[in-house]
């Protein structure tokens, strides 16, 4: 019951056009309610008694009847029709919206597959119910109580006996409904799945056939596909066993009728006008009956599917802009973390632990660490894409937490290892952020991320279209056009995030000088795996299972004899004696391009071997 007031809390604001859909089917319902009565008139008034006219009478008002139901029908047609889409468009945006505030620790744990279900399997379940469903229930209760009472107007005796099957059929209904429920709720789970196994499929096609896993995939589909089947045949095998067994009990009613009304008839109790108008109200009757199954049965997939639905809308938000939040009227871009510690939801492990920073405006601030240290959670707390558990973090003094969302993210600039292009051309992807901007504005920050070359090379220029994605870009033209939506915004904060860890070198210097310009002027966060790209930060700070553990410039980290001075081993030792000792023999040439300090090498780029 609190799921079905919740479905009606949906349809609630467009009440008129619903009350005008209950009109006509209320006047459609008492027109036909009259047709058993009007044959009754036919038989005993004008066959018995011999009245043409009566007979041409009677037949004008079926012919009226029958026009006025045609009206009537349109009228209800179109008025449930359009409240149903509009629910359904109304279902589709709020979760849509919800899903868009829901915090990353939902999106950690959350399905694709099961999301899109929701939103479109489940939202047309209850788009059917609307449409139908609350017709039916309407017409199904009206029908059923205008029949009774003529039943037991016309012969009281009679009524009690056709009906008494009828308590057994709503047993029956109410009994197939509860189960239905159950039943459907699974079948959508399993639909969920299986959504999720096409979405990551399709998602990570190019590994599937780079592994040659494609008979794996198919039938791991197929064995989902045919899990769903088997629980849609069980719903069907249950329908196919109670549907008949209603019918059953409605001829039941329909041979008591005719047995013990005949019988009556024959002892001149009752006319045959009667007798037939009688079977035709319980045969009226029957319909109702028969279709409460197909009710129960768009009213328990709509009920399993409204509880999916609503559990989502239950999701709680909790990451968003405070009642009265603080302004920054100009954001400098000092960050602090004080004291931080943080564990993810549902969890009692830290992955973060007293991590205290100081990051002044314009500095670049370094993260190392191994896989899991807790890098990327570290600045995903700057634009609250997860909250502190302990401590906090804040920006020119003031806690992230007290400042309005929509002000606080777009002032930070994030350029992640695998950057997501939108199915949309190169222009419409730079300006993602700012959608006022100039055609001279996307231009030049297509340049000053060296992505104006190789974006006039297309056909279609700024109007090409990158497919989904970005696909039909490679790996460092999809970070340049991402760097380049990054400056566009002109945040005063920057986060990159492993952005040069998986192109190769010369396209990794053509991106090291686009987030060259990037950086300047701003407070940058920058986690990297390779050292070339750390050495000139202005902090480096070194994580270990969520702890800082060194902290400094490269040359103070590399007396420290710590996990600096061993992954410096790893990378750079050899690399940088080799350089030195090239050097001093006068074998290598140092050639200063016009590059930035932060490019390959520290800003040089080493050519040529004297023999």
């Amino acid at each position: 019951m609190r799921t079905a007031l919740r479905i009606w809390g949906v349809v609630k604001p467009y009440w008129k056009r619903l009350l005008f859909t209950y009109l006509f089917l209320l006047i459609s319902l008492g027109l036909d309610l009259s047709i058993p009565w009007l044959l009754q008139q036919v038989i005993d008034v004008g066959i018995a008694r011999a009245q043409p006219r009566f007979m041409a009478t009677a037949g004008l008002a079926v012919l009226g009847i029958g026009l006025a139901k045609a009206l009537l029908s349109f009228g209800q047609r179109y008025q449930s029709q359009w409240l149903s889409f509009r629910v359904m468009y109304d279902l589709k945006n709020t979760l849509y919206k919800h899903i868009q505030s829901l915090p990353f620790s939902f999106h950690d744990e959350a399905q694709t597959g099961q999301l899109m279900t929701r939103c479109t399997g489940d939202v047309n379940a209850i788009h059917r119910f609307a449409s139908t469903g609350l017709l039916e229930v309407v017409h199904i209760v009206v029908m059923t109580i205008g029949v009774v009472t003529i039943l037991f107007a016309q012969n009281w005796r009679l009524a009690i006996l056709a009906l008494a099957p009828i308590p057994i059929l709503l047993v029956l209904a109410i009994r197939f409904g509860r189960l239905a429920r159950n039943m459907f709720n699974e079948i959508m789970q399993a639909v969920g799945k299986l959504s999720t196994i096409l979405q990551e499929n399709l998602t990570g096609i190019q590994v599937v056939k780079g592994f040659a896993r494609e008979p794996h995939e198919i039938v791991k589909y197929t064995a989902q596909s045919e899990e769903v089947f088997k629980k849609r045949i069980h719903v069907i095998r249950y329908f196919s066993i109670n549907f008949p067994a209603m019918f059953t009990l409605v001829f039941v009613s329909t041979a008591l009728i005719l047995y013990y009304g005949g019988r009556q008839v024959m002892a001149g109790d009752m006319t045959i006008g009667t007798l037939i108008a009688f079977n035709g109200y319980v045969a009226m009757l029957g319909m109702p009956m028969r279709r409460l199954g197909f009710f129960i049965n768009m009213f328990s997939e709509a009920l399993a599917s409204a509880d999916r639905i609503f559990a989502l809308l239950d999701e709680p938000v909790r990451i968003r802009t405070p009642r009265d939040p603080v302004t920054l009227e100009q954001v400098e871009g000092r960050v602090t973390f004080e004291n931080v510690s943080f564990r993810y939801l549902n969890s009692d492990a830290y992955v973060l632990r007293d991590l205290d920073i100081q990051a002044e405006p314009g500095q670049v601030i370094a993260l190392l660490g191994r896989t899991g240290s807790g890098k990327t959670t570290a600045v995903n707390l700057i634009p609250r894409f997860y909250d502190v558990s302990k401590g906090s973090v804040s920006i020119d003094g003031v806690d992230v937490k007290k400042l309005d969302l929509e002000a606080l993210r777009p002032q930070i600039g994030i350029v992640l290892q695998e950057s997501l292009l939108f199915s949309a051309t190169i222009r419409e992807n730079i300006a993602y952020g700012r959608q006022d901007a100039t055609e001279e504005e996307v231009v030049a920050a297509a340049k000053a991320a060296r992505a104006h070359d190789f974006i006039t090379e297309f056909d279609d220029g700024y109007d090409t279209d990158v497919g989904e994605r970005g696909v039909t870009l490679s790996g460092g033209q999809r970070q340049r056009i991402a760097i380049a939506r990054a400056l566009l915004m002109n945040p005063r904060i920057l986060i990159l995030d492993d952005s040069t860890s998986s192109v190769d070198t010369e396209t990794e210097y053509l991106i090291q000088q686009a987030l060259q310009a990037l950086m300047e002027g701003r407070t940058t966060f920058v986690i990297a795996q390779r050292l070339q790209t750390l050495i000139h930060a202005d902090q480096i700070l070194v994580l270990d299972q969520g702890e800082i553990v060194e902290r400094g410039r490269h040359e103070d980290l590399l007396q420290q004899e710590g996990l600096y001075k061993e992954i410096y081993d790893l990378q750079l030792r050899d690399q940088e004696r080799l350089r030195r000792e090239l050097l001093e023999l006068g074998g290598l040439v140092e050639k200063r391009r016009p590059c930035p300090p932060a490019a390959i090498s520290g800003g040089r780029v080493f050519e040529g071997l004297n023999n």
